[in-house]
């Protein structure tokens, strides 16, 4: 793995651990894809730190088990503001 892509991958689970960010919250912040952030905490990162990706798997997995929640509150949000 190249140089840039483990510093990368180790700044998103950084961020990801602090802030109990999305992979789209995460992916806006690094600018890059929601797809890479998958791949970069679910492949790359087990290579890098086992006990880290562990970490973050758990975060991943809360913000996945909640995420109807949120789209559930954003969707009254825009009704509330236009009605």
């Amino acid at each position: 793995m190249q140089e840039y892509i483990q510093k990368r991958v180790l700044d998103i689970c950084a961020f990801i651990l602090e802030s109990k960010a999305t992979v789209r919250q995460a992916a806006t912040v690094f600018k890059v894809s929601k797809s890479t952030v998958h791949k970069d905490m679910t492949e790359r990162l087990p290579s890098l730190n086992k006990k880290l990706a562990n970490r973050v798997r758990i975060v991943l997995e809360h913000n996945k088990s909640v995420r109807h929640l949120r789209g559930g509150e954003a969707t009254r949000k825009k009704y509330k503001e236009t009605g």
